[in-house]
């Protein structure tokens, strides 16, 4: 794939961002409001969840944005990891605001002062996790068209807003059954949920940070070398990612008789092989005389 195509699905990626970011701002105001208005706990710290997905949303946009930058003096592997760190970045933001919801809600809980929120915080948790729900099934489509780790992280939080928001309009929904500490209790469990999807979200883009890659893929990549004619052996395939994208370092042997253009010949057809997957950017292949 060329890097121009590449390139133009970041630029796509920029979709999925700026559609989270109007959805979090209408959400967010809709949820806070109401929230107050009818004495819902777990409304507000859904609401105060979908206000750190602003934030985490804007540093993904922003992350898109660098990681359209061609290659230059300092960076001649481009600027892939910013979406990376943009999903890093976001990952802090979420953990952060996760602590706050838990320790306040928390607190409610231990206060001891519950009353039943009014049921317009029901349809408005039903509305904003439907509203939710339609941005979740847009940006995981085009994280999958695209391949892009940035969105496909604002996804899966777009999913786990959906079900945070479903958990707030049952807590609130038990508060109405002669359950009122129900509300502050859900709102725990929300401040949970959203810790949690900090974590995995920075577990992936960490592990992406420290050269960390799957295994299967490797072993699938080890495949596609084993039948490229003129391999012996695939002594070694390693790869680390930018962005979306992969780097992959393969060490083979051929016969040892091979003139210099038909070594290079197999390498070659080694690199246009796994330049086949749309993940795989850039390929380096070491080759070695085969052992008699």
């Amino acid at each position: 794939m060329e890097q121009q195509q590449r390139y133009e699905k970041l630029k796509m990626g920029e979709r999925g961002a700026i559609v989270s970011i109007v959805a979090y701002i209408c959400l967010s105001a809709l949820k806070l409001i109401i929230g107050n208005l009818s004495g819902s706990e777990a409304l507000r710290a859904d609401g105060l969840n979908n206000a750190t997905d602003i934030i985490a949303s804007i540093a993904v946009l922003i992350g898109l944005k660098f990681a359209q930058r061609p290659a230059d003096q300092d960076h001649p592997y481009g600027h892939w990891k910013s979406e990376t760190i943009a999903s890093l970045i976001a990952s802090f933001i979420m953990m952060a605001v996760g602590l706050q919801v838990l320790f306040n809600a928390i607190f409610s809980v231990f206060e001891g002062k519950h009353e039943s929120p009014d049921l317009i915080s029901v349809w408005t948790g039903l509305f904003c996790a439907a509203v939710m729900y339609f941005v979740y099934r847009y940006n995981k489509k085009l994280a999958d068209t695209i391949n892009s780790q940035a969105v496909m992280a604002a996804a899966k939080d777009n999913f786990s807003d959906a079900l945070v928001s479903v958990g707030a309009v049952i807590g609130i929904v038990g508060s109405q059954f002669g359950l009122p500490w129900l509300d502050p209790v859900t709102a725990i469990a929300v401040g949970i949920m959203i810790c949690k999807t900090a974590w995995d979200i920075f577990r992936e883009a960490s592990h992406h940070l420290s050269d960390g890659f799957d295994e299967s893929a490797i072993e699938a990549f080890k495949d596609t070398v084993s039948q490229v004619q003129g391999v012996e052996e695939v002594k070694e395939v390693r790869a680390r990612n930018y962005g979306s994208n992969a780097v992959v370092d393969v060490v083979l042997s051929v016969k040892g008789d091979l003139e210099f253009h038909e070594a290079h010949n197999v390498a070659t057809n080694v690199e246009n092989e796994l330049k086949k997957s749309s993940e795989v950017l850039e390929v380096h292949v070491h080759y070695e005389p085969a052992k008699s």
